[in-house]
């Protein structure tokens, strides 16, 4: 069996994208100064190839392509994960053509004192943020961990640009190749985990959005789980399964702004206004979790200090 039980990892969702826009250089930089354990990047295909960091390939939400008159007639409609979408495209952009966008702010509607960053920062590629990581590891003097997202690997693969293959390849050729490495890799896809349990000893979590049916058979192939939050909350047994069956749970996302938060943990009306979120993250961490995705970096390394000072009994002798 995998899981060991270690101190809950804080994850920076997207960097800091509780403070910048996300997916940025600066979102992750600010991440690791915040104390995050690692940080989170979705990894999307350029036209030629590259994998960049955007939450989704289309980017109309999280770029100023639209103000581009250039890339105007680039505007179309897609079916992607069933789903018809449209917008702008990453797979249809070359790396040096994105290089003339700048990132927004996703959610200016909830954290309007981010849009302040509009159009300040570029459009990352994942080489660059194991750059960045690799540069504050050794300016800090503590390991800083990478959690690559493959996003719509289904897609990219049908349109033929699969994201596993330059993933690992870009991972080894920067060092990583083993389960000891500072790398965690989260699909939603489960055919997307399994190519890479093929191709790699790095260590792999399985996303879910709905329950997870045989936690014993996900154990074969990865290091763990990462529910969506809410299910955690539905089933609080989940976590002592999945410790049973050797996997380890991060959940996601946790969030300061009450729109995210339980109605409980609430504080004021104000969507925007932060809540009580320490007592979101001490519900969780009470329950098991060894891990969270989050927005503000900062107040899950503040809660999960506290409740390892509360809980670490005082030497005696």
């Amino acid at each position: 069996m995998d899981y060991v039980p270690t101190k809950p990892l804080v994850i920076g969702h997207r960097g800091a994208s509780g403070y910048r826009p996300e997916h940025t250089l600066e979102s992750y930089r600010l991440a690791i100064r915040l104390g995050a354990d690692y940080i989170e990047p979705d990894l999307v295909a350029t036209r030629d190839g590259v994998l960049i960091a955007r939450h989704e390939n289309e980017i109309s939400q999280t770029t100023d392509v639209a103000a581009h008159p250039e890339f105007a007639g680039r505007r179309t409609t897609k079916i992607i994960g069933g789903a018809e979408v449209s917008g702008w495209f990453t797979e249809d952009f070359t790396l040096d053509e994105l290089r003339a966008l700048r990132a927004t702010e996703r959610l200016p509607g909830v954290r309007r004192q981010n849009t302040i960053f509009d159009g300040r920062f570029t459009v990352p590629t994942f080489q660059e943020i194991l750059d960045l990581a690799s540069a504050e590891e050794r300016r800090l003097g503590r390991p800083i961990g990478v959690y690559p997202e493959t996003k719509h690997p289904s897609y990219f693969a049908s349109i033929g640009l699969a994201l596993e293959e330059p993933l690992v390849r870009t991972l080894y050729r920067n060092g990583f190749a083993d389960r000891n490495d500072h790398i965690l890799i989260q699909s939603f896809e489960p055919s997307s985990l399994l190519k890479m349990h093929e191709m790699t000893e790095i260590r792999l979590i399985h996303l879910f959005e709905e329950p997870p049916t045989d936690l014993e058979a996900i154990a074969t192939y990865a290091y763990g789980i990462g529910p969506d939050k809410n299910l955690l909350v539905a089933d609080p047994r989940m976590v002592h399964r999945a410790h049973e069956a050797g996997l380890a749970v991060h959940a996601w996302t946790i969030r300061a702004e009450n729109q995210f938060l339980p109605a409980g943990y609430r504080i004021g009306a104000e969507p925007g206004q932060r809540g009580d979120v320490t007592a979101e993250y001490e519900f969780f961490l009470d329950m098991g979790v060894d891990g969270f995705f989050t927005d503000h970096p900062d107040t899950a390394v503040a809660a999960v200090n506290a409740v390892r000072r509360h809980r670490v009994p005082a030497s005696v002798g």
